[in-house]
């Protein structure tokens, strides 16, 4: 994947499929240490210890669609070529914590991409589900947290086009402020 916000949709929809109601996701960028981190974490249904022994196997998968799944690999290839590592904890029942780390100024860690986008449509096509994004830069610190956006929202459905174009322009211009990398 050539962004790392696919990336992240990816392990969204691991999470989504493990039917979790609380998918909370961070962006951590600190320049002076060089590290750009994406951690991901759920309440869903977590995984088996030898599910997780063999997760970053390609051809490890809980789909019965395919015999291959490629998402976690393919990040965990990135980020050890950025420098970087990947780190999964997880147990049945509780949910499950995905990190993967980067060295922030590396030439092979791929750009961010369109991380509004990812957040806001996922956000919107699983309504039922609560996402708290965090971005944390040197300069300061964004949250988006969809339990807040639809008190503020009395009652609108983020599915409206309107308000998704709204939230997106929101997510970048935050973004912006806070100086993250893209």
């Amino acid at each position: 994947m050539k962004e790392l916000s696919l990336h992240i949709l990816d392990i969204i929809q691991n999470s989504i499929t493990a039917e979790a109601d609380l998918i909370e996701i961070e962006l951590f960028e600190n320049i002076k240490e060089n590290i750009y981190s994406i951690s991901v974490k759920d309440n869903g249904k977590g995984m088996t210890p030898e599910m997780l022994s063999h997760v970053t196997d390609p051809y490890c998968t809980s789909r019965t669609t395919r015999k291959v799944g490629m998402g976690i690999p393919l990040l965990k290839q990135n980020a050890e070529r950025a420098g970087g590592s990947l780190s999964i904890y997880s147990e049945l029942g509780k949910g499950c914590f995905l990190k993967a780390i980067f060295q922030h100024n590396n030439i092979d860690r791929a750009m961010l991409g369109d991380i509004a986008g990812v957040i806001v449509l996922t956000a919107a096509t699983n309504e039922n589900i609560r996402f708290i994004y965090t971005h944390k830069t040197d300069v300061g610190e964004y949250v988006f947290d969809t339990k807040e956006i639809k008190e503020a929202m009395d009652g609108m459905s983020i599915k409206q086009l309107q308000v998704i174009k709204y939230l997106k322009d929101m997510i970048r211009e935050n973004l912006t402020e806070i100086q993250y990398s893209n």
